[in-house]
């Protein structure tokens, strides 16, 4: 059984005299939402240092609100994040409590497609993305193949080559994944999986092509995966990038000319109708209509505050059973793509999906799939130097230039990591791609940042190299800027526990 976590201050919704939900302060529900997020990190922290105990009890309810010291609605909306996190879920009635479970990112990734759909992402933010990643993938793995590794590149290449006949050119994209397993880093891997299924969202997307020019774009990407796998068996980590590079440079280019403005509408297969069986792409028929709907929405503008319909109207449009579009709606607010108001005046109403619970997710998934420090370097080091030649090539814009001085100087508000350098660094190189990875790399940094005690005496050193890095952009010496963020980089890892 789980010991009872250290108090921090603010954390009490009851008097620590009293008995427990006896609250002294009735509390706004903003309130009572700040303090569950402060136990829901406080139970995930718990839960990350007991080693991800999968499927042991943390505690009942009322075990719970003992620990934590909190009322029934704080303790239960922190159990509502943790689930949402997929961390822990609650089982009610006897025996019941809170249980450690095995997170699966499926959601979270599907969600952060949505959302960098979304915003805009362009093909041009995508191959830069990939660019940075996907080649140091295959180096990770050439360096690191043994003979089991061969084998599943292999295999993959012949799966590749049997679906050959299956219409679209997306599951050319499964090669891309399998580098990013075997390049041994959960990060990269994690990350080349949303790129792909987002180059596989923009494929189905794609204007409609011959059979012979898809047959042609197939037999290239096979024999590029062919020259690829060859390089990486070979041990031959800079050929095995150059290769890769030189792939996902035309994988772009067959977007550009290829690409719709708006998306296809996803056919509803009579396997997947038949009772919500799963139809051939695997999908449940209630996943199928959530991605029509969602299809539907991108393709009027996204016109967020509307209401796309009610639901009987949603029922009729889509010719569905009301468990099976009420399961789609549950899908498309969990993404928050849109929400079902009842009673008059309702309807399904057009969302802004977010990032956050899903940013939250993630880094907890990298969590229990163990990143180390050096697996975390790797793939920040290859984003922040990334992103310095498109923040240099800005810096005669005075608003750039101050929102980097401002957040150097904001540097000791952060503790000494000073992570709004980092990811306004991100945000000013303009490819929503690495900021939304980054935000995932500085919200797991987060939990395991072993800080100096005190913790504000790293502050000025900190932010004297920050200084340093923004100093070289402004001057323009993108070499110096990339040497000072790599430098600083490798330092933060000691930080690392």
């Amino acid at each position: 059984m789980f010991t009872r976590a250290a108090e921090s201050p603010g954390e009490l919704a009851a008097d620590p005299g009293t008995a427990v939900g006896k609250t002294v302060i009735a509390m706004t529900d903003g309130q009572v939402g700040k303090l569950a997020s402060q136990v829901a990190r406080r139970i995930e922290d718990d839960i990350i240092r007991r080693g991800w105990p999968v499927g042991e009890l943390v505690g009942s309810e009322s075990e719970l609100r003992e620990r934590y010291r909190v009322s029934r609605s704080v303790l239960r909306e922190a159990v509502r994040l943790v689930e949402h996190h997929q961390v822990a879920r609650m089982r009610r009635g006897p025996n019941g409590g809170l249980f450690v479970c095995a997170p699966d990112a499926g959601p979270a990734t599907l969600a952060l497609v949505i959302y960098l759909e979304y915003v805009g992402t362009s093909i041009e933010d995508l191959l830069r993305a990939r660019l940075l990643l996907e080649p140091l993938a295959a180096a990770l793995a050439a360096e690191r193949i043994n003979e089991d590794g061969i084998r599943i590149l292999r295999d993959a290449l012949q799966e590749e080559e049997a679906r050959r006949a299956e219409p679209g050119v997306s599951s050319q994209d499964r090669l891309h994944v399998v580098l990013g397993e075997l390049s041994g880093n959960s990060m990269l891997r994690l990350f080349i999986e949303v790129l792909t299924r987002l180059t596989t969202r923009y494929a189905h997307t794609s204007q409609r092509t011959s059979k012979a020019d898809v047959a042609r774009a197939k037999q290239d990407s096979r024999d590029k995966h062919a020259a690829i796998v060859d390089a990486v068996i070979a041990c031959e980590a800079g050929q095995a990038k150059i290769l890769l590079g030189g792939h996902l440079e035309e994988v772009a280019e067959w977007l550009r000319s290829h690409r719709r403005r708006r998306p296809l509408r996803r056919p509803v297969t009579a396997e997947s109708r038949n009772g919500g069986t799963r139809s051939g792409a695997g999908e449940k028929l209630a996943e199928v209509i959530a991605a029509r709907i969602h299809d539907d929405i991108a393709r009027d503008g996204w016109r967020v505050g509307e209401v796309l319909g009610s639901e009987a109207g949603l029922l009729a449009r889509y010719q569905v059973s009301r468990a099976v579009l009420r399961e789609a709606v549950r899908i498309l607010e969990y993404h928050e793509v849109a929400r079902m108001r009842r009673g008059p005046g309702g309807g399904l109403f057009i969302g802004s999906p977010r990032p956050e619970a899903s940013i939250d997710t993630m880094a907890l998934y990298l969590d229990y799939l163990g990143v180390t420090g050096e697996d975390l370097r790797i793939v920040r080091d290859a984003i922040e130097l990334g992103c310095i030649p498109s923040v240099t090539a800005r810096r005669d814009d005075q608003q750039v230039v101050d929102r980097l001085r401002a957040a150097v100087a904001r540097t000791s508000e952060f503790g000494g990591a000073a992570d709004l350098f980092h990811t306004e660094l991100a945000e000013l190189a303009g490819n929503p791609v690495l900021t939304l990875f980054l935000r995932i790399i500085t919200q797991l940094w987060s939990r395991h940042a072993d800080m100096p005690v005190p913790v504000t005496s790293a502050a000025p050193e900190v932010e004297r190299i920050h200084g340093l890095i923004v100093d070289a952009i402004v001057q323009g010496d993108e070499g110096l800027a990339r040497h000072r963020m790599r430098r600083h980089l490798e330092a933060l890892t000691a930080w690392w526990h």
